[in-house]
C-alpha cells in the first residue's frame, strides 16, 4: 500500500454522485479519504450528510475572516465527529491561526488543521494584479512561516513549491492540490504536476484529486493510479 494519502475532492451538490464517488474509490492499495469543499457543505443535503458520515473526512472550507467568526465557524462544526482535517486561510494572519488551532483541539482532539497559502489557480501575473510584490514561491514561503507559527499540522501548497518548503521545514506535513494524471486537461489549474512528480519527486505527504479520478469510469481511474504511482 503507498503510504501517502489520496485526499478525493467531492465537488458537487449532487448527493448521489457523492456516494458513488465514495464506494467506487475504494481500494487497498491507497489510503483515500473524501475531500468535502464549500459547494457540497453548503447545499441542505451536504451538511446533513456529513453529520451522520461514519468515516474520517477532509473539510475544505478554507476559512478566513477576522479571529471571532473563525472560531464561532469552527465551534460550529462540533457535531460533524469524524471530520478529520480542516483548512483555515494563512491570509487570516497569525492571531488567527493560532486562535483556530486552539479552538480545533478543544472542538475535536481528532481534527487537523491545514494552513491554506497560494491557490494553486494562481500564478505570479495573478499576485501582481491582487497588489502583492513578491512572487508565488516567495509569498508561499512567507505564509508557511505563519502556519508553522501556529502550530497548525500542516500546509496545503502547490507541488511545485514543496521542495523550498521541504527544504526549510522538513517535518511539515505537505497537502499538494491541483494534480493531474498525464495527458488530463488544466481546466482552471495553473502550478500543476502529476501524482507521480509530486509524491516521488517533490516529497508530499498528501494529494488532492479530483476530476482526473471522478470524470468517467471512477474504478479504472483509480486503477490508472495506482499504476502510474507504481511506475
Amino acid at each position: 500500500m503507498i503510504k501517502n494519502k489520496v485526499f478525493i475532492a467531492c465537488d458537487t451538490s449532487n448527493l448521489n454522485l457523492v456516494k458513488k464517488i465514495i464506494n467506487e474509490t475504494k481500494t487497498k492499495d491507497l489510503e483515500i479519504i473524501p475531500k468535502f469543499g464549500l459547494q457540497f457543505f453548503y447545499s441542505k443535503k451536504g451538511r446533513k450528510f456529513l453529520e451522520k458520515f461514519n468515516k474520517n473526512f477532509f473539510l475544505d472550507l478554507k476559512i478566513n475572516d477576522i479571529k471571532q467568526t473563525a472560531l464561532s465557524a469552527i465551534d460550529s462544526l462540533k457535531d460533524l465527529k469524524k471530520c478529520s482535517y480542516i483548512t483555515v486561510h494563512a491570509n487570516g494572519g497569525l492571531e488567527m491561526l493560532k486562535a483556530v488551532k486552539k479552538k480545533a483541539k478543544k472542538t475535536n482532539k481528532k481534527l487537523k488543521v491545514l494552513g491554506v497559502t497560494v491557490l494553486t489557480s494562481l500564478n505570479n501575473k495573478s499576485l501582481r494584479e491582487i497588489g502583492h510584490t513578491k512572487n508565488v514561491d516567495q509569498l508561499v514561503l512567507k505564509q508557511v512561516s505563519l502556519i508553522k507559527k501556529a502550530g497548525l499540522y500542516g500546509a496545503v501548497l502547490s507541488a511545485k513549491e514543496s521542495k523550498i518548503v521541504k527544504k526549510k521545514y522538513k517535518n511539515l506535513f505537505i497537502v499538494t492540490p491541483g494534480i493531474r494524471l498525464p495527458g488530463d486537461k488544466l481546466d482552471d489549474q495553473e502550478r500543476v504536476v502529476t501524482p507521480y512528480q509530486a509524491i516521488k519527486n517533490y516529497n508530499v505527504n498528501a494529494i488532492v484529486m479530483g476530476r482526473s479520478l471522478i470524470r468517467g469510469n471512477i474504478k479504472n481511474n483509480i486503477k490508472k493510479l495506482v499504476d502510474h504511482l507504481n511506475q
